[in-house]
């Protein structure tokens, strides 16, 4: 799978992005039906369906922007605004996407979200994610679109320690989440099989991603993360993975915790550094780069004070349009005239020009210096 390019800037303390893939046969549909569900109950404010085509060409708030256009590949385009706090609205867009080559068959469709609010995001908010999807196991819409790997759960790593190594390289390499190994000190019983994400802030824990090493893995994960990272992790400890390239406000040994309990109970170490890591600046990855313009640029769901604002820019411009057509009129009205005027004075006034009668002088205004003068008037603006 090919790398993800990076842009040189960080990502908005004010927006939160997700990409992932949904497994199911009708991905669209279930997004419908939570939008439907969450504005009858009031969470939501507002929310559109639009084709991508209309997405691309009816852009609202903006000038036609090439950053606003879904791309070709769009199946659906989905916007929802709310309020998480009084003085606070998100505005969130969430596109689908058909895969760009389906290397075995149900790898599902890819849909990226993008959601800003007017200041910082706070991590108590709701997650935009369950605003579009659906908040139920039932519903596959969690995947990363690092193959076997699912948010909302946790992952056992590959026995193989290439197959291991490989998955290390493309999560920190190719997806938008935080990505946290845990190694099981022994085999935990049901409470401790739960992902510790279940702890976080709600906003954040539908980026994180929880990989576990078994009891028996203790030595293949930590010379995995070694060769590929430059990392170590304890025997029953955990460590959240960097970003590739890895920025330099991360500090290895930060980020990694001694000792994880997974008997069920709060994990609050982990979490700490979980929450530490996510509020660092990180690298916006070229793809998040163009879901983020095409939200501030291609937005359609507006307010009624918007529309008001938007209409009555649109007079504005449309008064402007025809004030500088009347002026052009004008302008060319005056020309015409001043280049009949000169006709006829170039003419003797009768339309046909005079020869020089025999030894007269030549002229002093020709026919063609009179029209350039005439014209010369127009070029200054002063005249």
């Amino acid at each position: 799978m090919a790398k993800n390019s990076t842009s040189s800037t960080t990502v908005p303390d004010t927006a939160w992005l997700a990409r992932g893939r949904h497994l199911g046969p009708e991905p669209e549909l279930d997004v419908r039906r939570n939008l439907i569900a969450l504005k009858a109950a009031g969470v939501l404010d507002d929310f559109a369906d639009l084709e991508p085509a209309e997405a691309a060409r009816s852009t609202v708030l903006h000038p036609r922007d090439e950053s606003a256009d879904p791309g070709p590949s769009a199946r659906r385009v989905f916007e929802a605004r709310w309020r998480p706090a009084d003085d606070v609205t998100v505005r969130a867009q969430l596109t689908t996407y058909e895969p760009k080559a389906r290397r075995k068959q149900g790898e599902g469709v890819t849909w990226v979200l993008a959601a800003e609010a007017d200041r910082r995001w706070d991590p108590h908010w709701p997650s935009p994610a369950t605003m579009f999807w659906p908040d139920s196991d039932q519903v596959t819409w969690d995947h990363d679109t690092v193959p076997d790997v699912r948010l909302r759960t946790t992952n056992h790593l590959p026995k193989d320690d290439d197959e291991l190594r490989h998955r290390l390289r493309e999560c920190t390499r190719q997806s938008w989440c935080i990505h946290v190994v845990v190694h099981e000190a022994m085999t935990p019983d049901t409470k401790g099989q739960q992902p510790v994400s279940a702890f976080l802030p709600p906003s954040l824990r539908h980026q994180v991603i929880e990989h576990r090493a078994t009891p028996e893995q203790a030595q293949i994960a930590d010379v995995a993360l070694k060769r590929e990272l430059g990392l170590r992790i304890p025997r029953g400890g955990g460590v959240v993975l960097p970003t590739a390239p890895q920025g330099p406000d991360y500090d290895a040994e930060r980020f990694t915790v001694r000792s994880v309990f997974l008997d069920g109970s709060e994990p609050t170490e982990l979490l700490d550094r979980i929450k530490e890591f996510a509020a660092l600046p990180r690298p916006l990855p070229a793809d998040a780069e163009q879901a983020l313009n095409q939200l501030r640029h291609g937005w359609h769901l507006l307010t009624p004070d918007e529309e008001l604002a938007h209409a009555q820019g649109m007079v504005t411009k449309y008064a402007e349009a025809l004030a500088a057509m009347t002026n052009s009129r004008d302008l060319y009205r005056e020309a015409a005239e001043a280049a009949q005027a000169a006709l006829a004075e170039a003419s003797s006034g009768d339309g046909v020009p005079r020869p020089a009668a025999p030894g007269q002088g030549k002229p002093d205004v020709s026919p063609l210096s009179a029209l350039t003068k005439a014209f010369g008037r127009f070029r200054d603006p002063n005249k």
